[in-house]
């Protein structure tokens, strides 16, 4: 869209240059520089027909000019969009978290030597699961009381707003919700995480658990931003599914060492800076980690995460990132 040109001003205003009146006595050539009235409204009206058509053709020039790059590169114009959104999200957030926070009095300095655990150590979880499950065929069907959202899909909402760890604060915080969620449900099959703002503005989508039928991780990225750029952006984890399996829990507790606030956070926010490309300056943020797990442990858990490209999981409102 382009801008108004801006006009000279004109008439009687102050940009009025000073005139000279012709002293009585001073014969007819004291009015050489004048042009006769008609040949002056002539000179005008040819320049103003001049500036119509400059300005005529400037707007054709423009129209195609934007026209052709808009259809040659919308596609790539929302891409862009997408991942530039993606940064500006996370820092917001990173911003937010240092206001939000624990303060230092709240809580005690982490050694940075230990390493950091979700809770006690499971191992047979999947076994666990589905001795409870055959003990409680009909636990679905019992619980109508709770809250539901999107009842044609059968989906539960769990909001929560608290901290389960006064170490896991901020962006962090999801992980041992995920991981409580987990062994506090074991009729549920997936989770799916949503960031609290999330919106959801679709409500007769069908997500395809077909498709993920040999996955426990399905979370929205780019696969050439991750596996040939190694993008710190590649992936998005505003909102995934997880398999409430036990992959799932060896994941999140793979995951979570990076996460404790303090020297522990820092130092791994560097380790990330040096691994991933385009990668600012600063602490441990969950996504990055959940990235540099995936590419530096490809073997261990590529193989069950899927990269979901076909749709997104999640957006932003344009102008509102």
């Amino acid at each position: 869209m382009s801008s108004p040109a801006h006009k000279r001003p004109s008439g009687s205003g102050g940009g009025v240059l000073p005139t000279s009146t012709v002293p009585n006595g001073v014969g007819g050539r004291g009015g050489r520089g004048v042009l006769p009235r008609g040949r002056q409204m002539q000179k005008t009206f040819n320049n103003i027909k001049i500036t119509i058509l400059c300005g005529f053709i400037t707007i054709l020039v423009l129209r195609g000019t934007i026209g052709v790059v808009n259809l040659g590169s919308s596609n790539a114009d929302a891409v862009n969009q997408n991942i530039i959104g993606e940064t500006n999200r996370i820092l917001a957030e990173i911003r937010s978290d240092n206001r939000l926070g624990f303060s230092s009095r709240d809580r005690t300095e982490m050694n940075p030597n230990e390493t950091y655990s979700l809770g006690p150590k499971i191992t047979d979880w999947d076994s666990q699961r589905k001795v409870w499950l055959e003990q409680n065929p009909e636990f679905p069907s019992t619980v109508n009381g709770k809250a539901r959202i999107l009842l044609l899909h059968g989906i539960e909402i769990v909001y929560n707003m608290a901290h389960l760890d006064k170490e896991l604060a901020g962006y962090w915080a999801k992980l041992p919700m995920i991981r409580r969620l987990m062994l506090s449900h074991p009729d549920v099959e997936w989770i799916w995480w949503t960031d609290s703002d999330a919106l959801f503005t679709d409500i007769l989508f069908q997500i395809p658990l077909v498709r993920y039928e040999n996955h426990n991780l399905v979370i929205h990225g780019y696969p050439d931003l991750l596996f040939d750029h190694k993008s710190w952006i590649a992936l998005n984890t505003r909102s995934f599914l997880l398999r409430n399996c036990q992959w799932s829990l060896d994941l999140l507790d793979a995951w979570a060492p990076m996460g404790p606030k303090g020297v522990i956070r820092n130092e791994a926010g560097k380790v990330l800076t040096g691994y991933l490309k385009g990668r600012p300056a600063f602490e441990a943020d969950d996504q990055s980690a959940l990235i540099y797990l995936l590419l530096s442990q490809k073997d261990t858990w590529m193989e069950k995460a899927f990269v979901e490209i076909q749709y997104y999981l999640h957006g932003f409102w344009e102008g509102k990132r």
